[in-house]
């Protein structure tokens, strides 16, 4: 390694005649200002070097990159002059670099920054990166040539298959799929970046292949158009009322008609479409909140975290039973304890039921299944609640219960054990208040179905400790749910939001209007369920 030169974002280095472009950006590499400007000038470098022969571009950190900043989107819908070039012009200038360019992908290369990999001539991967184009999740589509290049590399039904569900790929998959060009093991610090260095070796002096060149994967008019027709009737289906997956497919369909540069224009005008809709907006404020409620003021980052090992759920019933398989899906033993062989049975059973439609609907493999059923350990008993870390009560919604339950678990439960009760409206100070250990007792409600849904509303007593506060945040992630600290109130946040959304819903029906068609009006509006029949299934 030699004549090392740093900028703010981006480092230029060279390894004998390779050159390393490597992108900092911390925490996850985004393409913020400064990383797109920084990538262009070592581009520069890189054809004016007679000496370099090729070049890796790698992320610094624990990731490559992880996607645009999304701070920039946002900027660009209130911005009077409107929003610029974008990151298509880079992404052109590297591609038509006269030495092969290597993206050389770890962790994550998500939205923009496979994007940017596609942009290169070749893209190595460690085992375990992944990569996806998740704009939808956020009403976007891919606005830099990700819906040109994608089916270029993966073919159209692949392509079709990542812009519309937004799911991340991993590294096998995306090497199967003609995405990335070949795995690296990186057991060893440094073993990635050899290795991805000793690929450029390889490739230089070989004629560098463009993607946007690469239409053999384009398919025909005949196999496309049952790929699309496909693709728009499963979105109108499971993605109601969003333009997002529409105009994505609308954008790969233009792929295969168009020559790439007009294909570039549609995708454009189609980003922007999505760009500026409220629809889009609204999933952007989402995805900032749900990075928002992980800082609590009074709870600092350094805060004590107990470890949760193990946990318990007393009650088997619809929220008992979706408890248990959350813990147990994140391969956490679970003790799951009922009062009578029959309820216990009942609840097994449905548990059983929910895991065999995963495995119908393609969620889970059956191995996947049989192993997380292990971790479910079925009791009539306490006996077993003083070795758990953490016990969470989900009996029937009813205070004087919950109090005779929360006594036998102060007396059974061993010190620093956390007590949570899934509660939907009842005062955890007054369930705190039978047990010797207040500071250890917090509310975890989750929503039905348990096992689905993604908000844990986690309520903190007057008493509750932040150490317990603190784990119940971090578990919550672990959990594969977004957390949300709230105030010890009737209903909390949630309820008091749907409580009034039930209570209109029950007026209109006393008012003379048909049942069906109150549920129909909000399940048009894109509701999953509408409001009477929620309260039928829970």
């Amino acid at each position: 390694m030699n004549e090392p030169v740093q900028s703010t974002r981006v480092q230029f280095t060279k390894h004998d005649n390779v050159a390393v472009i490597t992108i900092n950006n911390p925490p996850v590499n985004a393409l913020s200002p400064g990383v797109p400007e920084g990538i262009s000038e070592a581009i520069d470098r890189v054809e004016k070097d007679a000496s370099v022969t090729a070049a890796v571009v790698i992320g610094g950190g624990r990731t490559f990159v992880a996607g645009a900043d999304i701070k920039e989107f946002v900027k660009m819908t209130q911005s009077k002059g409107g929003p610029g070039p974008g990151l298509l012009p880079l992404l052109l200038k590297i591609e038509n670099c006269s030495k092969p360019v290597v993206m050389a992908i770890h962790g994550t290369a998500f939205g923009g920054g496979l994007e940017l990999a596609m942009s290169g001539h070749y893209r190595v991967a460690t085992v375990a990166a992944q990569v996806g184009q998740p704009e939808v999740k956020l009403g976007l589509i891919p606005g830099a040539g990700g819906t040109q290049r994608l089916p270029r590399l993966a073919g159209v039904a692949k392509a079709v298959e990542m812009c519309t569900g937004g799911n991340p790929v991993k590294a096998q998959e995306a090497l199967d799929a003609g995405i990335v060009d070949r795995l690296i093991e990186d057991r060893l610090d440094g073993d990635f970046l050899n290795g991805a260095v000793a690929f450029a070796r390889e490739m230089a002096g070989k004629l560098a292949p463009k993607t946007r060149e690469r239409n053999q994967k384009l398919g025909t008019p005949q196999e496309n158009a049952a790929i699309f027709a496909a693709a728009r009737d499963a979105a109108r289906k499971k993605l109601r009322n969003l333009i997002a997956p529409l105009a994505a497919i609308d954008a790969m369909e233009a792929a295969t008609r168009l020559p790439f540069e007009e294909g570039c224009q549609a995708e454009a005008k189609l980003f922007l479409d999505c760009l500026y809709s409220d629809q889009s907006k609204a999933l952007i404020h989402i995805f900032f909140g749900e990075r928002e409620v992980a800082k609590i003021p009074d709870v600092p980052k350094e805060t004590a975290i107990i470890s949760v090992n193990s946990a318990a759920v007393v009650g088997a019933g619809t929220m008992g039973g979706g408890i248990a398989m959350v813990f147990a899906n994140a391969g956490i033993p679970v003790l799951l304890k009922e009062a009578d062989q029959a309820a216990l049975d009942r609840g097994l059973a449905t548990i059983q039921k929910n895991y065999a439609n995963s495995v119908k609907r393609g969620r889970f493999n059956q191995q996947f299944v049989d192993e997380r059923l292990k971790l479910i350990r079925p009791t009539l008993s306490y006996d077993d609640f003083g070795k758990v870390d953490m016990v969470i009560e989900a009996v029937f919604e009813g205070m004087a219960l919950k109090k005779e339950v929360f006594g036998e678990l102060d007396r059974v439960c061993k010190p620093g054990m956390i007590l949570a009760s899934n509660t939907s409206t009842l005062n955890i100070d007054e369930i705190a208040s039978v047990t010797s250990r207040a500071s250890s007792v917090i509310g975890t409600h989750f929503f039905s179905p348990a096992n689905v849904m993604r908000l844990l509303e986690i309520v903190r007593g007057k008493a509750t400790s932040k150490e317990v506060i603190a784990t119940c945040m971090q578990l919550s992630k672990k959990l594969g749910k977004v957390g949300v600290l709230v105030g010890n109130c009737r209903g909390f946040v949630g309820n008091r939001m749907f409580h009034s959304y039930i209570r209109e819903a029950t007026f209109l029906v006393e008012e003379g209007t048909r049942v069906e068609a109150v549920d129909k009006a909000l399940y048009d509006f894109g509701m999953a369920m509408g409001p009477l029949a929620t309260l039928d299934l829970a």
